[in-house]
């Protein structure tokens, strides 16, 4: 323990107090889950600084984004770190009889789920480490060592993982098939972030790779639970209907999920299409340009209405009884408030206009740096999402998914160049990019995980970069909305905890924001020699979202809400998150808003 200690820098430190703040909190009802997690930080930090060390053959096996350090204790952490806290948020509320038990025992479930994908992940990379140093014909202790304790603490977490489960109310056959389910995600984890980083060369780190690895599996991977729990007859023993209880699925939920997997999926067929409709244009020599692309437009678009109008709605309405369309739905439910949704529609829709009109004659014109302009969306993001979040949560759900399922659409289009709209969508965002963008084409990380996740072969794709032109992708709007998203998704329904569901608009809009200006402007002493970011920034993005929560703990208090949040804790939560912002130079706007809400959840 103690030389792992001596290895400490600034991000190991600060996951560090973030994982210590989570065990402290951790009541004797979460040993096991406890207990694990001190496990997965050993495991993790010892292959961080593993892959750190200058003669590791990570970097002969995937080529990462360079210029930064691996991030993989960082990426390890996020995910199980936030599932233990909600379990600790969710133990309490059923304490309090304001949640069911049945809920509590999903989240476990999705705990060990994500724990398993972390463990057989750097279990995988310790052994690229042996591997390499075996057929180099050197015996490298540090790298036998790390596969010792990995395969050590992969079976000890198996065990600790089986009792836990078989302590419940569940049988041993069910018990047994529960870890079945759960190391079944960690094998669709290595499988799956070996092609994200082989496709994605010098794109991202190992740890950025597997959070997004592990976002892929859980979530689809809960898809697949959900949907399998309304097949008659799939539950083998009763006692897993006590799971199944545990799934809170909504309306808009259930909506969300079923548009972001139609459009997942949409690339798989429209590449088809594609195909197809290319077989007979190439045989004829004469064909007008101009005429294929309104022809190949026009079976995009139609295309994607059956799969938004048809084939999306026939899934939801499967899993989930709506008693009319999904669309009827929607169109119900914004009316049913017309005033105040509609209201807020005209104004988002104002905001935004006179925001991107602005910044983007800016972003022509002027010599300010292209990161500073950016946060200037952050800011814009909390003119948007605070007052709705405030007011109009549910709707606001809704609002994140329709603003994704549109991000993904415009993505679509910009990468096969629809006609009329793909070459400017690429043109306006090209104007936003940055160093961090280069080469981060979404649609083709889609392809990649549906290629693995499908099993198909590499061929299946084979014709895919001449129908995806390499160029550089504006991936920041996604992140940056998915930080603010996530945060306000995990929190609902009951929640003791209301400054939680603000965890991604305050560290991405305020804090991130102004510690990027003040550090810019003003900033003088840095925190690292090779580091940018400076100890005024770091200041001032901690104080700015301090002050921020000092303003919205008394409007919050007018609506409604009783407070159980202590200022002690609340200064720790907002300075850990603000010290990772400083200190990682991983993409912030995907970790510091969950490990910042994980922390508000305690």
């Amino acid at each position: 323990m103690a030389p792992l200690l001596l290895q400490l820098n600034g991000e190991r430190a600060v996951v560090l107090l973030y994982i210590c703040q989570i065990l402290f909190s951790t009541p004797l009802s979460l040993l096991s889950q406890a207990f694990s997690l001190s496990l997965l930080t050993l495991f993790a930090l010892s292959v961080e600084i593993s892959a750190d060390d200058p003669s590791n053959p990570l970097s002969q096996f995937f080529k990462t984004r360079p210029g930064v350090t691996s991030g993989i204790m960082l990426g390890a952490m996020t995910l199980p770190g936030l599932m233990v806290s909600r379990l600790i948020q969710v133990s309490r509320l059923v304490s309090l009889h304001e949640a069911e038990v049945g809920e509590l025992e999903y989240l476990n479930l999705q705990y060990w789920t994500a724990s398993a994908i972390c463990f057989a992940v750097l279990l995988f990379i310790c052994f690229i480490f042996r591997l390499h140093h075996t057929s180099a014909g050197s015996t490298c202790s540090l790298f036998n060592r790390d596969t010792k304790f990995g395969v050590a603490c992969m079976a000890l977490f198996v065990g600790i993982c089986y009792m836990s489960f078989l302590g419940k109310t569940y049988g041993g056959l069910s018990a047994t098939l529960i870890i079945l389910w759960v190391l079944c995600h960690g094998l669709a984890a290595v499988y799956l972030i070996q092609n994200i980083l082989r496709t994605f060369s010098a794109c991202f780190s190992v740890g950025e790779g597997l959070l997004v690895t592990a976002g892929f599996v859980i979530y689809f991977g809960d898809m697949l639970f959900y949907i399998a729990s309304k097949i008659p007859g799939y539950w083998v023993s009763s006692n897993l209907v006590f799971l199944e209880n545990g799934i809170k699925r909504d309306e808009i939920h259930i909506i969300i999920q079923g548009i972001t997997l139609g459009l997942l999926l949409f690339p798989v067929f429209y590449r088809y299409v594609l195909k197809i409709w290319q077989c007979p244009a190439s045989s004829s020599s004469s064909q007008d340009m101009s005429n294929h692309e309104i022809r190949r437009s026009f079976s995009f678009c139609a295309l994607l209405a059956f799969m938004l109008a048809v084939a999306v709605p026939s899934w939801m309405q499967f899993v989930h009884d709506f008693h009319m369309h999904p669309l009827l739905w929607v169109f119900n439910f914004v009316f049913s408030e017309p005033l105040k949704r509609l209201s807020l529609c005209v104004y988002w829709v104002a905001v935004i206009y006179v925001s991107v009109i602005w910044f983007y004659n800016i972003s022509k014109k002027s010599t300010i740096e292209r990161i500073l302009l950016r946060k200037y969306y952050h800011l814009m993001a909390v003119s948007i999402f605070v007052p709705a979040l405030i007011f109009q949560p549910k709707f606001l759900d809704l609002a994140f998914g329709a603003a994704l399922a549109v991000f993904l659409m415009l993505e679509i289009i910009r990468v096969w160049r629809i006609w009329p709209l793909g070459h400017l969508v690429h043109k306006f965002m090209n104007a936003f990019t940055d160093h961090r963008d280069s080469d981060l084409l979404i649609v083709r990380c889609v392809i990649c995980f549906l290629q693995c996740m499908l099993r198909c072969t590499p061929c299946f794709f084979v014709d895919i970069d001449c129908l995806l032109p390499q160029s550089s992708s504006l991936c920041s709007h996604f992140s940056l909305l998915l930080g603010c998203a996530l945060p306000i998704w995990l929190s609902s329904g009951v929640t003791d905890r209301p400054l939680a569901p603000f965890a991604g608009i305050l560290s991405l809009g305020i804090g991130d924001t102004m510690a990027s200006m003040v550090g810019h402007k003003y900033g003088v002493i840095r925190l690292s020699k090779t580091g940018k970011k400076t100890i005024e920034g770091t200041a001032a993005g901690i104080t700015s979202v301090l002050a921020a929560c000092s303003v919205l703990l008394p409007l919050l208090a007018s609506t409604g809400y009783i407070f159980t949040m202590h200022w002690f804790s609340l200064i720790l939560s907002v300075t850990t998150s603000g010290l990772l912002e400083a200190y990682t130079a991983q993409l912030d706007n995907a970790f510091i808003p969950l490990v910042f809400y994980s922390l508000l959840c305690l």
